[in-house]
């Protein structure tokens, strides 16, 4: 885990933030604490959505290792649960505060776990963590986000560009693995991403929606096998990871996302990742998005899958009742 004092290999100055609300999910550990840490230290208020309030208030503490005076407020949210997504839509909705700045970066991957779990829902948990939550929660917050004219980043991976997305069998049943189901729920949720932009454009929502993917670091998101200091990473292959070629730390890792919700340059429906070496650290830079990214008819499906799926009004369309995820 970095340190919260820090420094990135690549990061340049961010703007002044003051005066604007930044919603950071997944924001406890990883790269999301550096995500939030970046933004406390321009003066942005924080809230972090958090599934353990005791990790919550150690990343709160972290930050104002570096940002002793930054406005943070904890939420409350569990992602693999519509029930607690709703709950934090009630809550921020009668508050009725514009968000400025959201980052949907929050995710898990079982790696080396062969089992399918399900949610309460009735979902397999990659797709309702990575992906159905998120949906959710943006569409609960689209009227605080369309009164903010907010910059949206929505962290993918580089699994979209290896997997494909099978509308049949979209929680993967067939042929399970951690990984394909992983890639699934990111290839759904970037395209979920690119169909927000699209409708922002056409309806005047004033929103500027981008995608990002971190590259490759050591996070919590990772196999603890792989994360195990004393026994399988000694502090040299640490430092490849984090600071040679085919890795880098969290704090270089946060900086897609940095880049794509404060970047004046920064641009809706373009996509931004490390620009070194097979794109898995370095500089952040506009990539080529991934032709499963890419197609919009995909995008307007997975949109129409939300409205039959949610039991919140999915933006413009009609409330419809909630359905389980069950197959």
């Amino acid at each position: 885990m970095a340190s919260p004092h820090e420094t990135s290999r690549w990061g340049r100055p961010l703007p002044d933030l003051s005066g604007m609300l930044a919603l950071v999910t997944g924001a406890s550990d990883g790269v999301g604490l550096e995500i939030a840490r970046a933004l406390a230290g321009t003066g942005a208020e924080l809230i972090l959505p958090v599934r353990n309030r005791v990790k919550g208030e150690a990343a709160i503490a972290r930050i104002r290792e570096s940002a002793p005076r930054a406005p943070i407020g904890l939420r409350d949210l569990d992602l693999a649960s519509l029930q607690s997504t709703g709950d934090l839509v009630q809550t921020l909705v009668r508050e009725g505060r514009p968000i400025d700045l959201y980052v949907a970066n929050a995710g898990i991957i079982l790696l080396g776990d062969p089992v399918r779990h399900l949610s309460a829902d009735g979902c397999e948990l990659h797709f309702q963590t990575n992906f159905l939550g998120h949906a959710a929660l943006t569409a609960g917050i689209l009227p605080l986000l369309r009164a903010g004219s907010a910059r949206v980043a929505v962290q993918c991976s580089m699994a979209a560009d290896h997997y494909g997305l099978d509308f049949d069998d979209i929680q993967v049943v067939r042929r399970y693995s951690a990984l394909r189901a992983y890639a699934s729920s990111k290839i759904a949720l970037g395209l979920f991403g690119m169909e927000l932009q699209r409708r922002s454009a056409l309806a005047g929502w004033g929103l500027r929606v981008a995608l990002c993917h971190p590259g490759v670091a050591l996070t919590n998101i990772a196999p603890v096998a792989l994360r195990e200091r004393d026994r399988l990473w000694t502090r040299a292959s640490r430092a490849l990871i984090e600071r040679g070629p085919f890795g880098q730390s969290p704090a270089d890792a946060a900086l897609p996302a940095l880049h794509a919700v404060t970047s004046p340059d920064a641009v809706g429906g373009a996509f931004y990742g490390p620009s070194g070496l097979l794109h898995l650290s370095g500089p952040p830079r506009s990539q080529r998005l991934y032709g499963r990214l890419a197609d919009p008819a995909a995008a307007a499906r997975v949109w129409r899958m939300l409205g039959e799926m949610l039991p919140v009004p999915f933006a413009d369309l009609a409330d419809v009742p909630s359905s389980t995820c069950g197959e």
